[in-house]
């Protein structure tokens, strides 16, 4: 098994564990999350013990999004110029080589980039007490590659609200919307996401290969197709991007001023 940074992977029998390990930052991602969770992926992708993935965190969060302080306040030139080019639609789970499925097992926060990788996940379990939100909004940002991944799944006007608010969404409320596959009392969420995963693994897996590649289908081209239509905002060079940034980190109220 590789060693990484940010994250643990093990498998047990056929089920691969991709742990996020940033319990101290709420397992928010970096540069280096960001690489280890698609050397992660392919790691499991091409483990052929393992049939079947549950993501999940250490700590008290699934992953908080975004690490505010390194990744958006004081963005490089190089920074700045990747994100003028776009964002690969195709993510984390969008590409494959074996399109095993892969389930997220979400507890405290997915918010941000959090939820987009529970949103591209096959099967999402949460526990009762989970908040998921799209909160690059908050930002100053344009939420539409999650926004596009949530409504794949959850059509409705609950999501336009958590993309136009950047306010998160009890997972109660996103169970009772079809999100999310099984709530769970708080703590119980990785033995529910083993459960489920057991249920998979009885079912023969090319088959279930199959599944899974259609269904992801159904996200990668509305993700690619809704950062193409806001990519010419460029949000990221305004100054209420620049505001919401510094506010954060100095723990502040922000002041925009749509500009």
């Amino acid at each position: 098994m590789s060693e990484f940074e940010t994250m643990i992977y093990e498998s047990k029998g056929r089920i691969g564990y991709i742990k996020f390990n940033r319990p101290q930052a709420l397992n928010a991602v970096n540069n280096q999350f960001e690489h280890d969770l698609h050397d992660a992926l392919l790691e499991f992708d091409t483990d052929e013990e393992a049939w079947v993935a549950i993501i999940h965190g250490a700590g008290r969060s699934f992953c908080a999004g975004a690490d505010i302080k390194q990744r958006f306040n004081n963005m490089s030139a190089q920074e700045r110029a990747r994100r003028d080019r776009g964002n690969n639609p195709e993510s984390y789970l969008g590409r494959s080589i074996n399109w095993k499925p892969v389930i997220a097992a979400v507890h405290g926060y997915a918010l941000g980039a959090g939820m987009a990788i529970a949103a591209e996940c096959d099967l999402v379990v949460a526990s009762e007490e989970a908040q998921f939100g799209i909160t690059e909004t908050k930002r100053g940002l344009a939420g539409g590659r999650v926004w596009a991944k949530v409504y794949a799944y959850m059509p409705s006007k609950v999501a336009t609200e958590m993309l136009i608010t950047g306010e998160p969404m009890p997972a109660s409320e996103l169970y009772r919307l079809g999100f999310i596959n099984r709530l769970t009392p708080t703590g119980q969420h990785l033995q529910a996401a083993e459960e489920l995963a057991q249920k998979v693994l009885k079912t023969p897996p090319l088959s279930v290969r199959a599944g899974v590649r259609l269904a992801r289908k159904l996200w990668v081209q509305p993700s690619a197709e809704a950062d193409a239509y806001l990519q010419t905002l460029k949000l990221h060079h305004s100054e209420d991007f620049k505001e919401a940034s510094r506010s954060f980190v100095e723990k502040r109220t922000p002041v925009y001023r749509a500009r």
